[in-house]
């Protein structure tokens, strides 16, 4: 299966500390990827680099193809690539449903002109993002709170929100920064079956950087270990929790 995301020999340093050291990876196609490693491995670094968060010093990211290095996350979020933060975003002061009705870009009525000019053009793609926010809110599970602040709703609900705003756009890529951090399990089981509907219904393709093994043996197929900025190994979650290289660099060698 052909990679959406190839990363080929990437570097990125802040002052003389190598953080990311000629690092490639492959992310298929259709496939939910994990992205593992021990703290200070250069996975949020190599994640802010493919959602355009940080520019590169030397390497490239391609996007199905197309060279994306160092474009910026607004243009790429056009492009389909999306990511989601271990501490989720939301418009605290607006409610569920309007957090994901401003979600889809170049609605009409953010433009003065057609809200003056073409009232009926505005209502008629306002009640279609309404009506597209509804079957999202209830897709995740979150019609019950639909009207509630978002500020308001429990850490679990809100990354459930944060996965529903992607399925506001033409996702095609979805970076999972830690998305299990804060939640509870039932709202994490909850989560854990979105992302598998999303890849299996829709065809979302998923990385995902998690420190909750049970989530990524669950999820995940393959599994890329970072270490020191660079893959370490790839393979299976058992292929994985069986290596002693693996072993050695999350618990050190063995007394």
């Amino acid at each position: 299966m052909a990679a959406i995301i190839d990363v080929q020999h990437v570097n990125k340093a802040f002052g003389g500390l190598k953080v990311i050291n000629d690092c490639s990876i492959q992310v298929e196609k259709g496939s939910i990827t994990g992205l593992i490693g021990p703290n200070g491995a250069g996975k949020s670094t190599l994640f802010n680099i493919i959602a355009g968060a940080l520019p590169l010093d030397s390497g490239r990211v391609l996007l199905d193809g197309d060279d994306i290095t160092n474009q910026p996350a607004n243009a790429l979020f056009h492009r389909g690539l999306l990511r989601t933060f271990q501490i989720a975003h939301e418009f605290s002061h607006m409610t569920a449903l309007e957090n994901l009705m401003m979600v889809p870009p170049a609605q009409s009525g953010e433009n003065l002109f057609a809200a003056w000019f073409t009232p009926g053009l505005v209502r008629s793609e306002e009640t279609e993002v309404r009506r597209r926010a509804l079957e999202v809110i209830d897709f995740i599970g979150l019609h019950h709170v639909r009207n509630e602040l978002a500020g308001n709703l429990s850490g679990g609900q809100k990354k459930l929100l944060e996965l529903g705003r992607t399925m506001m756009t033409d996702a095609r890529v979805v970076l999972l920064d830690e998305i299990a951090a804060g939640v509870n399990r039932t709202l994490l089981g909850d989560l854990v079956t979105n992302i598998e509907r999303l890849n299996r219904e829709l065809g979302y393709t998923f990385l995902v950087i998690e420190h909750d093994m049970d989530m990524i043996a669950r999820l995940c197929d393959p599994v890329i270990v970072l270490a020191q900025g660079s893959v370490m190994v790839e393979g299976s979650i058992a292929e994985i929790q069986n290596n002693p290289e693996v072993i050695e660099a999350y618990f050190g060698a063995a007394s």
